[in-house]
């Protein structure tokens, strides 16, 4: 099985941890860093072989990992000149296998890296897509009205629940032939045209525990309690 994992964004979300260094290598309860967490999970679920497709900080992210011995897999780069944003990274990539896994390089979730990855083998999937349920609460009251202007319903501060992308992503070697290489196309370019396209496009939901480390209160909270995540991950403390 084979993974890429989209490890080139500059983080600045989570400034100032990435200030000097690349955030898949902000480092989780002084042991760990997020990257290496992932390629952790990844080789305990039987991938053998990950790509790592870097831009920002590259050099420093290529020097830490090296060729993947360390932790029993095979590593190897495609680096992108330029933001190619979400998928675009993958045109790239010369030798993917018939299909493969795609994720983000912040993510801490227990997912069944294999389970997913096999359920969108037997099932035939273009693209499959790791879903999570969230709840967004809107903190005003909602108004509805009708055409004359005339209230007709109202909300106080409603909770509105959605299917969200996980940024864990199974797909079809097919799907990215078909794209101009080098270009940037993102993962809503892939639901908006696979929408106009028709193409089946499988959401698998997913409710264990799923964290985005996009924003310093996300980090925070998973390196406070790292001993605890470690244990849910399944890399021990």
């Amino acid at each position: 099985m084979r993974a890429v994992i989209l490890a080139g964004g500059k983080g600045t979300r989570l400034r100032p941890y990435t200030t000097l260094i690349p955030k898949p290598l902000v480092p989780l309860g002084g042991k760990y860093s997020i990257l290496e967490i992932i390629i952790m999970q990844l080789a305990k679920a039987g991938f053998t072989e990950i790509t790592l497709a870097v831009n920002h900080l590259s050099q420093l992210i290529m020097a830490y990992f090296g060729d993947g011995s360390r932790l029993g897999v095979k590593l190897n780069y495609s680096l992108e000149e330029g933001e190619l944003s979400t998928i675009g990274p993958l045109t790239l990539i010369s030798d993917l296998p018939e299909n493969f896994l795609v994720m983000n390089g912040d993510i801490l979730c227990d997912l069944d890296y294999r389970k997913f990855f096999e359920a969108h083998v037997a099932s035939r999937d273009m693209v499959s897509v790791s879903s999570y349920r969230r709840q967004v609460r809107i903190d005003f009251g909602v108004l509805g009205s009708g055409v004359d202007g005339g209230l007709t319903e109202f909300r106080e501060k409603p909770t509105y629940d959605f299917d969200v992308s996980m940024g864990i992503y199974c797909i079809n070697r097919s799907v990215i032939e078909e794209l101009p290489k080098g270009q940037p196309y993102g993962f809503d370019n892939l639901m908006i045209d696979g929408l106009a396209n028709k193409r089946r496009i499988a959401i698998r939901p997913f409710n264990g525990y799923w964290l985005d480390i996009g924003r310093p209160d996300d980090y925070q909270y998973a390196d406070d309690n790292f001993a605890e995540l470690a244990t849910k991950l399944g890399i021990g403390p």
